[in-house]
């Protein structure tokens, strides 16, 4: 009985033993396969550079319209907001009272031209007896005396008369340029030019229109070496396209030309002033708005694009992730460019064949194996 209880204690332990080396191979660690990500080579595609600022749009010309004589406002010869032309007349300020006083300086003007022709007879009178002697010295000095008085008189008789119809001119309000007419500052009837002048309105020109910016001392640099070596001067600046957009707008559908630069750069911004020129003939432009400017400077060149999605920042600066000939992520630090459509130009740190992880970044570890899946990486269309 004990032999038999000893043999099956025997077997049980065998039968322990081979269960507990199965276990064994069963809990052995298998280490998970590398990680997939998506790679593609960056884009090759022909960018032109572009210096960028910001700024508003300002009216060409504004100014107010003004009263330049006293009188009542006797007619509003437009409606608030017209778009007039140059010499329109808009304001009628009561022109009665100016004319009378035209047609008086007329009248002394008229009495001193008789007068002046009556004093020159009578000098040619006296010049003739005193060559005959039948006269005396005095009695010519004094006709020409008076014949010099009536001169006088005649010139002041004409300058009140040219006066008298500028005051009379000044009592119809004119548009001094084309432009667009704000709304009345006084109505039908009322006191104006009372002895400061009245603001009537104000006129403001949008066609064209001003662009006003900014320009980094560098961006400054750039411009006047891309100019040099076109062979343009100072003066040929209006040659230089700009291109501006507005909020709400992708990309710069309004086309100038600079206009101005400031000669100097600003010490205390670094900063040159600078202004385009838009012929804004469909008026979308107003003053005031804010603008994206945008100048293209240089020739369009090859470039290298990734998408925006491949790009990363740090301290640093900005990176992408790239898989190396053994299949490990390295980190490569890289200059970007312009923004073209959802790509990015890159400007130094990324070579043609390199392998940039588009897809999958979250599980792409630098010095970790991935298994990289090719795509063809494509640049945004819209590129000039």
């Amino acid at each position: 009985m004990w032999t038999a209880h000893a043999g099956v204690l025997r077997i049980t332990a065998v039968v322990s033993a081979v269960w507990l080396a199965g276990c064994e191979q069963q809990n052995r660690y298998v280490p998970p396969p590398p990680p997939r990500v998506t790679v593609a080579l960056p884009a090759k595609q022909q960018v032109t550079r572009y210096l960028e600022a910001t700024g508003h749009t300002a009216a060409v010309n504004s100014t107010n319209l003004v009263a330049r004589v006293q009188g009542f406002l006797q007619d509003i010869k437009h409606r608030d907001g017209d778009i007039v032309k140059e010499g329109t007349t808009l304001f009628v300020i009561e022109p009665e009272p100016y004319q009378v006083k035209l047609d008086q300086a007329k009248a002394a003007e008229a009495g001193a031209e008789a007068t002046l022709k009556q004093a020159e007879a009578d000098y040619q009178r006296q010049v003739e007896l005193v060559s005959r002697q039948a006269a005396s010295k005095a009695t010519l000095d004094n006709s020409l005396a008076t014949r010099d008085s009536a001169q006088a008189k005649l010139r002041q008789a004409q300058g009140d008369t040219r006066q008298a119809q500028i005051n009379l001119d000044y009592t119809q309000v004119r548009a001094p340029f084309d432009g667009v007419v704000t709304a009345r500052q006084v109505s039908l009837g009322e006191l104006v030019g009372g002895g400061t002048p009245t603001q009537l309105a104000t006129i403001v020109q949008i066609q064209p229109i001003h662009v006003n910016f900014n320009v980094s001392e560098q961006d400054v640099l750039r411009v006047r070496a891309e100019m040099k070596r076109r062979g343009l001067a100072p003066q040929d600046l209006r040659k230089i396209p700009v291109e501006i957009g507005l909020q709400g707008e992708s990309e710069f559908p309004h086309q100038g030309m600079l206009d101005y630069a400031a000669p100097s750069v600003s010490t205390s911004t670094g900063t040159l002033a600078a202004r385009a020129m838009l012929p804004n003939t469909d008026r979308a432009l107003l003053p005031g708005y804010f603008a994206r400017v945008r100048i293209p400077w240089g020739e369009p060149q090859e470039s290298l694009l990734v998408p925006n999605v491949a790009l990363g920042s740090d301290l640093v600066g900005r990176y992408v992730l790239i898989v190396d000939g053994d299949n490990v992520v390295q980190q490569r630090k890289v200059q970007v460019g312009p923004v073209i459509g959802d790509s990015r130009v890159i400007e130094n740190g990324l070579k043609a064949d390199d392998r940039v992880i588009v897809g999958g970044l979250q599980r792409a570890i630098p010095g970790e194996k991935v298994e990289p899946q090719q795509q063809t990486a494509a640049a945004s269309a819209g590129a000039k």
